[in-house]
């Protein structure tokens, strides 16, 4: 900063045969200090911290914040003034249920499942936050129609109270081809099918568009097709989870527009592995993925 202060007021001082220079330099430099991208504002920009676990979560905040990132998500009730101190929100939380493999699919579980969830709304409404994440459970040779079925009266057990509490439950497709072995929701038919059968507003969907990848492909179309059951996505390059750049095969800035097109207003948060520098991917991400 002292060198700054200094080039310009040496600047300033020849300002009167120099106009070009010293205009240029200041212009320059009010660029370098601002704290965030300027971004379109089309997408409200979130990010996954798990993703960057080795970086503490107060100086994650600062770092989301200088990128643009509206939101840090996948946090337990306890984090969640850190991240709103500065400024930021949750636009996913966790802290309920039994995590992915024990899920709402298997009637054994739903007591629980049920306080666990009606636990945490009022948690939610205080801290002014919308949504918090569920799971279908593994299969455990269940079909699909049985899945459908015990989840659907588990889930609609709890509308009332997350109606009342203005949360909605988002549930998470994951691929059970690579990373999920066995979780039964993991085609968005199924989602969908299961959104209806809940017949609630605050119920409606994750779409992980790289776990979508490896199930079923067609990303832009199931989109446009299923748009109204999804509350919420997430990004990961694929093969491989890792930068969303022109090294793997998804294109992100037309997935992004087919988002925007459908008139979404809810998040899209970044959940990729960085391989590089991980705010420099994140940010390069983010500009990606702002269209």
């Amino acid at each position: 900063m002292m060198i700054r202060r200094s080039a310009l007021k040496t600047l300033t001082g020849t300002a009167l045969t120099l106009p070009l220079l010293s205009d240029s330099f200041a212009s320059s430099m009010a660029q370098s200090e601002q704290t965030a991208p300027l971004l379109k504002g089309h997408i409200n920009h979130s990010v996954c911290k798990w993703c960057y676990s080795k970086i503490p979560l107060e100086d994650f905040c600062k770092a989301a914040k200088e990128i643009g990132i509206k939101s840090i998500e996948l946090l337990n009730p306890d984090e969640w003034p850190i991240v709103q101190k500065h400024g930021l929100t949750v636009a996913l939380p966790q802290g309920a249920g039994k995590g992915i493999n024990d899920g709402f699919n298997n009637p054994k579980f739903h007591d629980e499942l049920v306080a666990s969830y009606e636990a945490i709304f009022p948690k939610l409404k205080a801290a002014g936050l919308t949504t918090v994440i569920c799971f279908s459970g593994n299969r455990r040779g269940m079909s699909n129609e049985e899945g459908l079925d015990n989840c659907a009266v588990a889930l609609k057990r709890l509308m009332p109270s997350a109606e009342k509490h203005g949360v909605t439950m988002i549930m998470e497709l994951l691929n059970s081809k690579v990373d999920h072995k066995d979780y039964m929701c993991d085609h968005t038919a199924w989602g969908v099918e299961l959104c209806k059968r809940v017949g609630s507003e605050n119920f409606k969907l994750l779409y992980d568009i790289y776990h979508m990848q490896i199930m079923e492909g067609d990303i832009i179309r199931t989109i446009r097709e299923h748009n109204k059951y999804i509350g919420h996505y997430h990004t990961g390059g694929n093969p491989g989870r890792n930068e969303i750049d022109e090294s793997q095969e998804l294109y992100y800035p037309a997935i992004m527009k087919a988002i925007v097109d459908t008139g979404f207003k809810g998040f899209v948060a970044q959940e990729f592995i960085p391989k590089r520098d991980p705010l420099t991917s994140l940010k390069e991400a983010v500009m990606l993925c702002d269209v």
